[in-house]
């Protein structure tokens, strides 16, 4: 799964760390979800969708293969 949360955080100008607190997950979770290491759980995707305000279509995109 892609996403964009490094590029929507550099927009919002906030760290991971920030990102963190705000959805109530450690950086390292922001980190991994950003590596494409980790795929977010709903109620994770739909927080971060939340606080960039935008959907969760726009933040993560399935790929071929998911």
């Amino acid at each position: 799964m892609k996403n964009t949360v490094r590029v929507e955080r550099a927009i919002k100008d906030i760290t991971q760390q920030d990102l963190a607190v705000a959805v109530g997950v450690s950086r390292q979770t922001i980190n991994s979800i950003e590596a494409a290491r980790y795929v977010p759980s709903t109620v994770l995707a739909l927080k971060i969708a939340r606080y960039f305000g935008k959907s969760v279509d726009d933040i993560f995109t399935l790929e071929e293969g998911d």
